[in-house]
């Protein structure tokens, strides 16, 4: 390993203890740059960093265009804390890499679509699958409620309170927490997932509300591949340009909100965790909307 190598361990052991210092979850960040120092020591680089250094690493990455300049900002970021350091450092540029600003269009479910995406994700696909019963009633809640996926990923059953029909979604996105009324049907649902859920695991191994076939809390991979699955069960892999994901139940449900009264419409939106309904539409871009 260079000089450079190991002193660009250690500043970026630095840099990541410093961001979580004030505040940050940098998880995502700290991934990248440790991926980088990989990268460095596997090519023998002896220094400085440099903007070309940075953009061979970025477009070396099998990622999306977007994702490829989120990586080369969390460089540029790095590049600044470095130089502090070490004067040779390359000051990156900001325009070398531009994000795309294109979204593509949610993938937005028929009622008769939902049902049998739901159908299939109550179809156990092997002894070592994501038991049915699990992703049937998460994907119900996703679709009644609006929630991130990592929201249901994260709730335990002191956030589920079935008698008064509430969730309690604690430190979401940008560490807000919030409230989420439960339609009576869900609650029901819910319910009924609870007991079997219990049947299966008299023994509580986990917190969590909703867990995998080793009674423990799910993890994202897993419920990845789960869904995947059932996607493909359920016949919705189809010719689209962005495949069916979780969040897009999340999207249906804006979508199937969208025209109702002012007041009605911002308290959906409030529940889902957004600030304003102006914010829903702005970002939701909806194409081939059913009726």
């Amino acid at each position: 390993m260079s000089a450079f190598a190991s002193e660009l361990a250690a500043k970026i052991v630095e840099y990541i203890r410093l961001r979580r210092s004030l505040g940050y979850v940098f998880q995502v960040q700290a991934a990248t740059l440790q991926a980088f120092e990989k990268f460095v020591r596997r090519c023998g680089h002896d220094g400085p960093l440099t903007n070309e250094l940075a953009v061979t690493f970025v477009l070396a990455c099998d990622v999306t265009p977007t994702i490829r300049a989120r990586r080369y900002g969390v460089l540029r970021r790095f590049a600044e804390y470095l130089s502090v350091f070490d004067g040779r450092t390359e000051a990156l540029d900001p325009r070398a890499l531009p994000r795309s600003r294109a979204i593509p269009p949610a993938r937005i479910l028929s009622d008769e679509e939902l049902t049998r995406l739901l159908m299939a994700a109550r179809t156990d696909a092997g002894a070592r699958s994501l038991p049915g019963f699990t992703l049937h009633a998460m994907l119900g809640l996703l679709a009644s409620t609006g929630l991130r996926s990592g929201e249901a990923l994260r709730l335990d059953r002191a956030d589920v309170d079935l008698e008064r029909g509430l969730l309690q979604i604690r430190r979401t996105k940008f560490r807000k927490d919030r409230l989420v009324p439960l339609h009576i049907t869900t609650s029901r649902q819910l319910r009924s997932y609870a007991l079997e859920r219990d049947c299966a695991f008299p023994r509580t191994k986990s917190p969590a509300f909703f867990v995998s076939s080793r009674g423990r809390r799910l993890s994202p991979s897993t419920l990845s591949t789960a869904f995947r699955q059932a996607r493909a069960r359920a016949g919705l892999d189809g010719d689209r340009p962005r495949a069916l994901r979780p969040h897009d139940l999340r999207h249906r449900l804006s979508v199937r909100t969208q025209g109702r009264s002012d007041g009605e419409e911002g308290h959906v939106t409030l529940f889902r965790g957004r600030c304003s309904n102006v914010e829903t539409r702005t970002r939701l871009v909806v194409e081939d909307v059913p009726k």
